[in-house]
């Protein structure tokens, strides 16, 4: 397997393990349980950390799916190179950094790394077109 495809599936495993962190102080927080096992009809108010958590990773979900096409469309068109596979390097270990600044409250930052993980995507992109 490429290292493009690796990329993706330790994406895609990072994606599932964010959802711990979230699941854990909901249902470390009193009435967290019933909220979660219920019809979730009202907010649940819960650590402003896990917040940070849950919106990190509903990014991960919201950028995973270019990539996922990004890195699918080089392989089946035969455009995955060095190129392609730093890229999805840099997308990989960038929504790595993302995750945890973003956990840890660090706003600058979280951007900076967000932009790498972009960056990586754009590399693939632009082998796909060359």
């Amino acid at each position: 397997m490429t290292t493009d495809l690796w990329m993706l599936v330790w994406s895609a495993v990072l994606c599932l393990a964010l959802t711990l962190p979230v699941t854990l102080a909901r249902v470390a927080t009193p009435g967290g349980l019933a909220w979660g096992l219920g019809n979730r009809e009202r907010d649940f108010t819960f650590p402003v950390w896990a917040g940070r958590a849950e919106r990190a990773h509903r990014n991960l979900i919201e950028n995973l799916a270019p990539f996922a096409i990004l890195v699918l469309v080089a392989q089946v068109a035969g455009k995955a190179n060095a190129t392609t596979a730093l890229g999805a390097t840099m997308f990989f270990w960038g929504r790595v950094a993302h995750a945890l600044v973003y956990l840890a409250g660090i706003p600058y930052l979280r951007t900076l790394v967000f932009g790498i993980a972009i960056a990586g995507e754009l590399m693939i992109l632009f082998q796909i077109f060359g």
